[in-house]
């Protein structure tokens, strides 16, 4: 009764095409998609754990607000490193669909984090942080970004199916497939757009507001896929795509990081008007 029963589960697996696959190539012939995912929720579940650890361990100083920089920017690396694969595979859509769940448990995950150099920045410009506390936690955001990779390596080296074959020691290539100031552009505008809606959502207090902001953000993302790869993110940008092919520093520099930052404080700039604050009043007046 147990064979049986065994086997009728193979069949509803094969059907499903969980399973299936070649086993030479795919460890128990799995579904490739399925062990991308495996990997991204064991980032989250690794750093859910830290955080945990962390918070219960320490008390609110900057040095614990470092080490959750420094785990959100590598479980973000991490999870982006793994959607490089499922979009090499499975197409840009695919990889829109995890983002975009990915981005609403971030929301909820991640607290104080930001895992983003110019969060800090605009926490300077709010003047809800000094400038040497928000050099720490970019340098933990950076710090966190440039040793992702040793960890994914490790995983993708191991090969247990065939969309990780030479995964970890192939030369990457760059994203960008314009000029360096388009880039530049498309990578301020994007962050831009995305700060003034979490930031407008957020004051508004909308229903569902961070659905709604993971959906932006996701189709942001989509729109710049095949400009400048949609990172909106310094950070980010530097942990999957420093030094790849295609790309000098300088021109990663500018896309991605003063691009991003550029867009950031304009959305600051642009946030604390005084049409924007008297549109939110009138709007709250409305509301209430």
């Amino acid at each position: 009764m147990a064979a049986s029963f065994a086997r009728r589960v193979s069949r509803f697996f094969k059907r499903m095409g969980l399973v299936g696959y070649s086993k030479k190539r795919n460890i128990f012939g799995i579904h490739p998609l399925l062990i991308s995912t495996f990997y991204i929720l064991i980032a989250l579940f690794l750093a859910s754990l830290a955080r945990k650890l962390i918070n219960v361990v320490l008390g609110d100083t900057i040095f614990k607000r470092m080490l959750l920089e420094f785990i959100a920017t590598l479980e973000l690396c991490a999870a982006c490193f793994e959607l490089i694969v499922v979009a090499d595979n499975w197409g840009v859509w695919a990889y829109a669909l995890y983002l975009f769940l990915l981005t609403i448990w971030w929301g909820k995950s991640w607290d104080v984090a930001s895992a983003c150099p110019y969060s800090p920045i605009e926490d300077i410009l709010d003047g809800m942080q000094d400038v040497s506390n928000a050099a720490l936690l970019i340098f933990s955001q950076i710090l966190g970004a440039l040793v992702t990779f040793r960890y994914v390596q490790i995983l993708w080296a191991m090969e247990l199916v065939e969309t990780h074959r030479s995964k970890a020691f192939e030369e990457c290539v760059a994203d960008l497939q314009v000029h360096m100031i388009a880039g530049a552009i498309i990578e301020a505008t994007g962050t831009c757009l995305c700060r003034l809606t979490s930031k407008f959502l957020s004051s508004t207090e909308t229903k569902f507001g961070n659905i709604l902001d993971a959906f932006f953000a996701t189709m942001m993302v989509v729109a710049a896929f095949n400009f400048s790869g949609g990172y909106f993110n310094p950070a980010l940008a530097t942990s999957l795509k420093l030094g790849c092919d295609g790309n000098t520093f300088v021109e990663h520099l500018v896309v991605y990081w003063l691009g991003a930052t550029i867009g950031s404080v304009i959305s600051v700039i642009i946030f604390r008007s005084s049409v924007v604050q008297n549109y939110l009043k009138s709007l709250k007046v409305k509301m209430d």
